[in-house]
Order: structure tokens, then sequence, then C-alpha cells
């Protein structure tokens, strides 16, 4: 008869160690970091905000927040769900800390703040019946592809009145297009993710960065 080592009534620990601690969707817990911040409003009639947070990396506060976009209530939940469960997967991955949308601000790592865009910035003048199709094909990129697309928008059209031109029209046309949609066919994940980026500075960290 084998004897069991842990006591009677006592039931094994199977739940992850979390190895970093962190605010939100993964937000590094240190000071002022680079992050998103996705604003719920309680109003159900309220637009959801998405705005980067530059933190530490500019030394002009009144400069540090970006409104990147300003997306109305039914799209924001058209999606929220989809977005919120591939995050938790990838936080999982890493044995970080989940977290769910909540009324107010949300904070979300800089990494994921940026797939978020590129998503919100999809769907934000799309066809409501097309975002579905840009749900999927978002979910399909990975996340070095996602950075990419945030990288070439940001640069020429990341503010909230960029919607209808250049980089911005393109992601609505590419990801919410049904004729585009093989060209976002899935991939299976990659076992771990690193930014691609150059991030040499404090301010630049990422949970995603971290081993």
């Amino acid at each position: 008869m084998t004897t069991s080592k842990y006591p009677q009534g006592h039931k094994k620990d199977t739940t992850q160690t979390i190895v970093h601690q962190t605010l939100g969707f993964g937000v590094p817990a240190t000071s002022n970091p680079h992050h998103f911040i996705v604003e719920i409003p309680r109003t159900n009639t309220g637009s959801v905000g998405i705005v980067e947070n530059l933190g530490m990396q500019t030394h002009d506060q009144s400069q540090s927040l970006i409104v990147r976009v300003l997306l109305e209530r039914p799209r924001w939940t058209a999606i929220r769900g989809e977005v919120q469960r591939a995050f938790n997967a990838r936080l999982k991955e890493r044995n970080l800390k989940t977290s769910t949308w909540k009324v107010g601000a949300n904070p979300v790592d800089r990494l994921l703040g940026k797939e978020l865009c590129v998503l919100a910035w999809a769907v934000e003048g799309m066809e409501f019946d097309h975002i579905p199709i840009a749900v999927r094909n978002w979910l399909a990129l990975r996340p070095e592809e996602r950075w990419w697309l945030f990288g070439m928008t940001a640069l020429s059209t990341g503010g909230i009145n960029d919607g209808n031109k250049g980089w911005r029209l393109a992601l609505r046309h590419a990801l919410g297009d049904v004729a585009q949609h093989e060209l976002f066919q899935h991939r299976p994940p990659q076992s771990k993710v690193k930014s691609t980026e150059k991030d040499t500075l404090p301010d630049m960290l990422s949970v995603f960065d971290l081993e």
C-alpha cells in the first residue's frame, strides 16, 4: 500500500507560481513603465479609449499620453472577449497573472497594447458584419507581425483623427475583407514570444522580454 506524502485532507497545490508581479494585462509592477490603458466608461453608450502611456520614456510628461483610438462601444463589445482570451493565454504561457476587462482604466502591457491597437484601428470604421472576420484574421497573425503593423501605422496615422487614411485604412481592408483571408491563415503558436525590437532602456520593459 502506497502512503501519500501529503497529510490527510491536504491537496497538492497544482497552481502555477506567478514569476513576476504585474498589473492588469501584464504591465510590469515597476515605476511608470511604458504601457497602454484601455478606458472603459461606466455608461454603455460611451466610447472606449485606448491610450498609450510612454511612461519614463519621455521627459515631457505633458506629451507622455497618446490617445490612439476611440472605439464605439458596440465595436469594442464585438472584440473584447476574443482579445481577453488571447491575451490571457499568452500571460498563462509565461506564468503571469491573467485579467479581465473592467469599467475604468485597464492597464495593458506595451506589446499587447500595440497588438490591440492594430485590431481596434481595423474595426473602428469597418462594416459591423465584417468585424468577426477581422478578429479571426488578427488572431491568425503572429505577435511580431502585429507589432510591425502597429509600428508602420503609428508612424504616420496613429492618432484618433487618422482613421480614414493611409495605413489605418489599409488595416481595415486587410483584416476585414473576406477576399484577403487566405493571407492570414492560422499558424501554430510559438512556445515563447520575444520582442523583435531593440529595447534596452528600463522604461521600455515588457513582461514579454523577461525570462
